[in-house]
C-alpha cells in the first residue's frame, strides 16, 4: 500500500510560474496606481522637455519618441495604462510640439496627420501587448497543470504516500484547476445516485448523452459531474464535482487535466489493490 506522509514532486497545480505580472495580491493596486501616474505623467514629460530645451527634431520624430513612451506603458500589460498614454501622448504632442505651440489648437495638415497616427499607434501598441500578456499568462498556467500532473505521476510512482492523501490532494487540484465549489471521491460500490451528466476522458462533458458546449455554456449548474477512476478498464471510484454557485467554462486542456489526475489516483488504487492480492506491482506512469 502506498505509505508515508511525503510529497517530493509535490508541486501543486497552479503554483506560481515565471513571468508573473504581478508579484503579489498587496502589491497589485500600488503597482497599477503607478503604471497609470506614469502612463499620464511621461508623456507630457518628454513633450514638455522637448519643447523647453528647443530640441532640433522635427514632428515626426517626436511623435516616434512618445510612442516610445507609449509602449512602455502598454508594455506592462494593462489595458487602462496603454490608452491612457496614448491620449496623453496625443495631448501633449499637439499642446507643446505643434504650432500654435502651447495651444490644444492645430492648423498644419502634416501635424493633424501626426498626432491622429500617435493616438492610433498607442492603442494599437496596448492591445498587442495586452494578448501577449494574457498568451504569457495562458503559458504559465499550462506549465503549471504540467507540473501538478508529472508532480502527481511522481507520488504514484515512489509511493511516497497514502491513497487517501493522494485522492485528498487530487480533489484540491481538480476544484483549483476547473474553479469549481467542489470535489468529493466516491470509491467504487458507495454511488449515492447516479450523476447524469459526466466529463469524459477525451474531455468532453455529456449529460443525459449530449454533449455539452462547455466553452458556450459552461459546466452544467444543475447537476453533478461524475469523472471515472479507473486503470486498464477495471474501475475504482469517481471523482464527484459540483460546479453550482456561478458558470464555469474550464478550457478542454483544463478538463483533459483533470483526467489525467484521475488516471494517476486510477494507477494508484490498482497498486493497492495489487498489493493487497500479494500480485507483482503495476507498471507506472502516465497513461498513453
Amino acid at each position: 500500500m502506498l505509505s508515508g506522509h511525503g510529497s517530493k514532486g509535490s508541486a501543486r497545480v497552479g503554483d506560481p510560474m515565471v513571468g508573473d505580472v504581478m508579484s503579489g495580491p498587496s502589491l497589485v493596486p500600488f503597482r497599477r496606481s503607478v503604471v497609470v501616474t506614469y502612463a499620464l505623467v511621461a508623456p507630457l514629460a518628454v513633450a514638455a522637455a522637448v519643447h523647453a530645451l528647443d530640441l532640433p527634431v522635427t514632428a515626426t520624430t517626436a511623435a516616434l519618441v512618445l510612442v516610445l513612451v507609449v509602449v512602455s506603458a502598454a508594455a506592462t500589460g494593462q489595458r487602462a495604462a496603454g490608452v491612457l498614454a496614448a491620449l496623453s501622448a496625443g495631448i501633449w504632442f499637439d499642446f507643446f510640439l505643434t504650432a500654435p505651440y502651447l495651444n490644444l489648437k492645430v492648423t498644419d495638415a502634416d501635424d493633424i496627420e501626426a498626432t491622429v497616427l500617435l493616438l492610433c499607434v498607442g492603442l494599437a501598441v496596448s492591445e498587442i501587448a495586452l494578448w501577449g500578456t494574457r498568451q504569457h499568462a495562458r503559458a504559465s498556467r499550462r506549465a503549471g497543470y504540467l507540473a501538478g500532473v508529472f508532480g502527481t505521476e511522481a507520488v504514484v510512482a515512489e509511493r511516497e504516500t497514502s491513497g487517501e492523501a493522494l485522492i485528498a490532494r487530487v480533489r484540491e487540484q481538480v476544484v483549483e484547476v476547473l474553479d469549481i465549489d467542489e470535489c468529493h471521491f466516491e470509491p467504487d460500490g458507495a454511488r449515492h445516485g447516479r450523476a447524469a451528466t459526466t466529463l469524459e476522458r477525451d474531455g468532453s462533458v455529456r449529460q443525459a448523452g449530449r454533449q455539452v458546449d462547455v466553452e458556450r455554456d459552461g459546466l452544467p449548474a444543475d447537476d453533478l459531474i461524475s469523472l471515472e477512476v479507473a486503470h486498464e478498464g477495471v474501475g475504482y471510484g469517481r471523482f464527484v464535482l459540483t460546479a453550482a454557485t456561478r458558470i464555469r467554462r474550464p478550457t478542454l486542456e483544463q478538463r483533459r487535466v483533470v483526467v489525467l489526475l484521475a488516471d494517476q489516483v486510477g494507477i494508484a488504487l490498482a497498486g493497492d489493490a495489487v498489493t493487497r492480492r500479494g500480485d507483482a506491482p503495476p507498471r507506472r506512469g502516465l497513461p498513453a
